[in-house]
C-alpha cells in the first residue's frame, strides 16, 4: 500500500510547483488545475472506476452504481493557494485512492456503492471565493453570484471554464447527485498543531497520527474599501496628506490587537493598491480580511469591532471607508453519530474543532459528513513549509481505509 501511495504522490507532485518559491500554484481552471484533473482522471481509470465530471466540474470516480444511493464518498481538492503546501487537499484524494487499493487488497466486499471525488476550486485562490464547487453543487452559491465571480484581470468563472473546455452553462444546484451521497468522508493534513502537541505532552490520550474533526469555526471575508486622495509622494506636505495606506494600517493592527484579545483569528493577507505607484500618495487601497471564531457571536462581535476602527481611524486621517462581506460560513459542527462511529473505529482518537474551512463543511448541511485530520509536526500550511511524515500519512491511509470498509463493506 506504502509503495502505491509514494507512486503517486510522486507523480502529482510536480505538479504547478514554482520553482522561486517551492510552492504550489494550481488555480482553478488553469494549466496546472488541467494538469491535476488529467491525473485524478488516470487514477480512476487505472482502478476500473467509472469517471466522469458534474455539472460544476467537479470529478467523480465511481466504484458500483450512485444510483443505487447510501454511496459512501471520500476524497478533498488538488488546487491550492498561492504558494500553498503539497498536502492540503491532495493529502486527501491520493490516500482515498490508497485506501480503495488497500481495501481491494484485503478482499473485502463493497455493500454500498464508492465514490472518490475531487472538489474543484476550493481554496478560492483564483476567484476570491472558498469552496467554489462544492457551494454550488449544495446551492450555497447561486448561479447568478456565481457568473459575477471574477478574478484579478477580469475574467469570470464561466468564462474561465469555457476556456478550459467545459461547459459553464449547467452549473447550479445539484441535489440530484447529493441525495445519492449517504456519508463523504474527508481526509486532511490538519492546519495547526494539535496532534503533535498530545504526542509531545506524554497526554493520557496517547501519540495519535490521527484525529477526527468535530466542528469548524464559523468564518468569512470582508473586503476594506479605504478611499483618500492621490497626490505626489514627494510635494504633499504630510499634514496635507489624505492618505488611505494609513488608514489599512491601522485597520491592519487594530484586527490583530481585537483577535487576540477574543481569542479569535483575523488576518489581511490580500492587498490592492491605486495607482501603486512608488512616488505616489494612495487613492484607494483594498484589504481583504479573512476572520475567524469559536462561534458566531464572536466572529460578528469582532468584525464589528474592526469596522468601528477602521471608521474611526478613517476619520482622523480624512479618508472613508467601506466593508463588504463577500462570503460567510456559520459554525460547523459535524453530524455526532458519524463522527463518533469513525472516532470508535479508530480506537478513540482525538477529536479536533479547527479554524480551516472545507468541502465537507460546505456538505454538512446537506448530508452527513465527517472528517479526518493527519498530525502536522509544525502545524504550518498554506506554505510550502507544510508537512507530514510519511509513517502519518501512512497511517492516514489505514485509518481511512479502516472507517471506509466500516461505512460502505459492513
Amino acid at each position: 500500500m506504502s509503495s502505491t501511495f509514494h507512486s503517486m504522490w510522486a507523480g502529482l507532485l510536480p505538479i504547478g510547483r514554482s520553482s522561486a518559491s517551492g510552492g504550489y500554484r494550481r488555480f482553478a481552471w488553469t494549466p496546472a488545475d488541467a494538469d491535476c484533473r488529467l491525473w485524478f482522471q488516470a487514477q480512476a481509470e487505472a482502478r476500473g472506476l467509472f469517471y466522469e465530471v458534474d455539472r460544476n466540474g467537479n470529478q467523480w470516480a465511481w466504484l458500483g452504481d450512485p444510483s443505487r444511493g447510501d454511496a459512501v464518498v471520500t476524497g478533498s481538492h488538488l488546487d491550492s493557494v498561492p504558494d500553498g503546501g503539497a498536502f492540503d487537499g491532495p493529502l486527501g484524494v491520493v490516500s482515498a485512492f490508497a485506501a480503495l487499493d488497500e481495501l481491494r487488497r484485503r478482499g473485502v466486499v463493497f455493500a454500498k456503492p464508492f465514490g472518490i471525488v475531487n472538489f474543484g476550486d476550493e481554496e478560492g485562490a483564483r476567484f476570491g471565493l472558498a469552496c467554489v464547487g462544492s457551494r454550488l453543487t449544495a446551492g450555497q452559491l447561486s448561479v447568478e453570484q456565481a457568473h459575477e465571480l471574477r478574478d484579478a484581470d477580469g475574467i469570470t468563472l464561466p468564462q474561465a471554464m469555457e476556456k478550459a473546455g467545459y461547459d459553464a452553462s449547467a452549473i447550479g444546484a445539484d441535489p440530484e447527485r447529493l441525495a445519492r451521497i449517504g456519508a463523504f468522508v474527508e481526509l486532511h493534513v490538519e492546519q495547526g498543531v494539535a496532534l503533535a502537541a498530545l504526542s509531545d505532552s506524554g497526554s493520557a490520550a496517547g501519540p495519535h497520527a490521527v484525529g477526527v474533526a468535530s466542528a469548524i469555526w464559523p468564518h468569512g471575508r470582508w473586503r476594506f474599501d479605504f478611499r483618500g486622495e492621490a497626490n505626489h509622494a514627494g510635494t504633499t506636505r504630510m499634514e496635507d496628506r489624505r492618505d488611505p495606506m494609513l488608514t489599512y494600517a491601522f485597520t491592519v493592527l487594530a484586527a490583530r490587537k481585537k483577535a487576540a484579545l477574543a481569542g479569535a483569528r483575523a488576518t489581511f493577507g490580500k492587498v490592492s493598491v491605486e495607482p501603486n505607484g512608488v512616488n505616489a500618495i494612495p487613492s484607494l487601497v483594498r484589504g481583504w480580511l479573512d476572520s475567524r471564531a469559536a462561534d458566531d457571536a464572536t466572529l460578528t462581535e469582532l468584525v464589528a469591532a474592526v469596522e468601528e476602527a477602521a471608521a474611526e481611524r478613517a476619520g482622523r486621517d480624512g479618508t472613508a471607508v467601506s466593508v463588504t462581506r463577500e462570503s460567510y460560513t456559520p459554525v460547523i459542527d459535524f453530524e455526532h453519530g458519524l463522527r463518533d462511529r469513525l472516532a470508535a473505529r479508530l480506537g478513540g482518537v482525538p477529536l479536533l474543532p479547527t479554524g480551516a474551512g472545507h468541502d465537507a463543511g460546505i456538505l454538512s448541511g446537506v448530508i452527513p459528513t465527517a472528517m479526518l485530520y493527519v498530525r502536522n509536526p509544525t502545524g504550518i500550511s498554506h506554505s510550502p513549509a507544510e508537512s507530514a511524515t510519511e509513517d502519518d500519512c501512512v497511517a492516514g491511509v489505514l485509518a481511512l481505509a479502516d472507517v471506509l470498509e466500516d461505512l460502505a463493506c459492513g
